[in-house]
């Protein structure tokens, strides 16, 4: 079995929070190390779980990790991107779900995968592809597009405040030659960001990474056309579980599931509200559910971790 070690982030709130009907069918949309499945699909009796991951490592290691499960068939592991969610179960003859279950963000095997450059603690060929078949890398971003594009990326998705001497450094470096490597990026990174603001705040290289990475991927892209299609396939009282680690993946779900759990402009003084014009939805989670103490102790990557759920009621 090829080695796919993941500590899995709030395992059991997540599969709690879903609240599984052991005939439903259910989505895992990012498969990872298989966790998440292995303990829905335990609570399966009739029901059905559709188990989504891109990265081909992880289809390989959960099919023996989930070999009990596929044999059962009560698992189907579908190699594709969660944004082809409505598209890939259609085919299968699905069009209602009771829950879908999203941990979003890079899993922890690719990022210890130094060959797969997701990390700058290892020096790699500049990658970062969740999807090895797909042409768009790291390298293409850093060495082909445009100084503008870069610093509207390192700001957007890295929300990093050097942003333009970044982008400048990187435009200046690979004049004189390609940059091949992350360790090659890393250094132009420290080199853009003043030395005072080096020391504060983790790695100098973390924001540009994320970043970088975020655009490869297309992540936010992704997350928001999978979401709009799990929303409307939702059966009612289905649920969504969504973890997410860092804020810009925050904000978007939060955005998205107020937007369907709240009551559309009304008339001023309307006594009753009609109930055609009721939201179709309730948010579960009004606050986020974060990590407790225990998993904080034994897991430093769940400290950014926070789960929202929402619920098709009508």
């Amino acid at each position: 079995m090829t080695a796919f070690e993941h500590v899995t982030v709030l395992l059991n709130e997540a599969i709690e929070q879903l609240a599984v009907q052991p005939a439903g069918q259910y989505v895992d949309a990012t498969l990872g190390g298989g966790g998440h499945s292995k303990l829905l699909a335990s609570q399966l009796r009739q029901g059905h779980l559709w188990s989504f991951d891109q990265d081909i490592t992880a289809i390989h290691y959960n099919e023996e990790h989930l070999a009990a499960e596929i044999a059962a068939d009560k698992v189907t592991l579908i190699n594709d991107n969660f944004r082809n969610l409505t598209q890939d179960l259609a085919q299968v003859g699905v069009t209602r779900v009771d829950g879908v279950l999203y941990d979003l963000g890079v899993s922890s095997p690719q990022f210890d995968d130094g060959k797969r450059g997701f990390s700058y603690n290892y020096e790699a060929p500049l990658d970062m592809r969740m999807d090895q078949s797909q042409a768009l890398d790291a390298y293409q971003v850093v060495n082909t597009w445009s100084f503008h594009d870069l610093m509207r990326i390192l700001s957007r998705y890295g929300e990093e405040r050097f942003a333009k001497q970044i982008a400048r450094g990187i435009e200046r470096e690979r004049a004189k030659a390609p940059i091949e490597t992350t360790f090659d990026l890393v250094n132009i990174i420290k080199d853009a960001i003043p030395a005072a603001a080096r020391r504060t705040g983790g790695h100098p290289a973390k924001k540009s990474f994320q970043a970088i990475r975020i655009a490869v991927n297309d992540e936010l892209g992704a997350v928001e056309t999978s979401l709009e299609q799990a929303l409307d396939m939702l059966a009612i009282h289905g649920r969504i579980a969504v973890i997410t680690f860092q804020s810009l993946e925050d904000r978007l779900v939060k955005s998205m599931f107020r937007e369907r759990a709240s009551l559309p402009e009304l008339p001023a003084g309307l006594p009753v509200i009609p109930a055609e014009l009721e939201p179709d939805f309730k948010l579960i989670t009004h606050k986020p559910i974060l990590p407790n103490e225990q998993e904080l102790s034994q897991n430093h990557r769940a400290h950014s971790a926070k789960l929202r759920v929402i619920e098709r009621i009508k």
